[in-house]
C-alpha cells in the first residue's frame, strides 16, 4: 500500500476536525455515547476523504521515435568511390 501524500493527510485531518465540530454543534449532544458516535463517524469521513484524493501519477517515460525518413537517411551511408 503506498504511503499517503501530504495532501491526503491534510484533507483528511481537516475533514475530521471540521466535521466533528459541525456535528457536535448541530446535534448539541451531551452524552458520552453521542460524542463517541460523532467522533467515529468523523474519523470514517476523514478516511474516506483522504483515500479519494487522487494520488500523483508516476511520470511516464516515452521513447521518442524518429520519423522513418530520418532513419533511412541515417542508415544510408555515402559511398566513396576512388577515381
Amino acid at each position: 500500500m503506498p504511503r499517503p501524500t501530504a495532501a491526503q493527510l491534510s484533507y483528511g485531518s481537516c475533514t475530521v476536525i471540521f466535521s466533528t465540530l459541525a456535528m457536535l454543534l448541530l446535534s448539541q449532544t451531551r452524552s458520552g455515547v453521542g460524542i463517541a458516535v460523532i467522533a467515529v463517524s468523523a474519523l470514517m469521513l476523514g478516511l474516506l476523504v483522504a483515500m479519494t484524493v487522487p494520488m500523483p501519477k508516476k511520470p511516464r517515460v516515452v521513447a521518442l521515435r524518429k520519423p522513418a525518413a530520418a532513419e533511412r537517411e541515417q542508415t544510408e551511408e555515402p559511398v566513396l568511390t576512388q577515381s
